[in-house]
């Protein structure tokens, strides 16, 4: 897989996850679904809305913190496979970074 397919919107070749290790970044995701449920607990229990836009900004955290796991993750894949980075692909990872921000 190139440097310019790796972080594309398009679909991931399958070995695209399976070369990196996403364990943390699914328990990231787990969390942040429990935190999710969580929080459509406390809008069925007419909870304080501070409270659940509290809880809101957590999950959308965990999720932040996710993709920039992801991206880096791969990243760090392509420099230990050699690969050669063109200016093109760092500028398409600066976009998907600061997509996240």
């Amino acid at each position: 897989m190139s440097a310019t397919t790796s972080l594309t919107a398009e679909p991931a070749e399958p070995a695209a996850v399976a070369s990196v290790d996403m364990t943390a970044v699914k328990n990231r995701v787990k969390r942040a679904q429990g935190q999710l449920g969580g929080v459509l607990r406390m809008l069925e229990e007419s909870r304080d809305v501070s409270d659940v836009v509290v809880q809101l900004k957590a999950v959308s955290r965990a999720l932040d913190r996710a993709g920039f796991a992801i991206i880096s993750a791969d990243l760090r894949r392509q420099v230990a496979e050699g690969e050669t980075l063109q200016p093109e692909d760092l500028d398409r990872l600066e976009r998907w970074f600061l997509s996240l921000a």
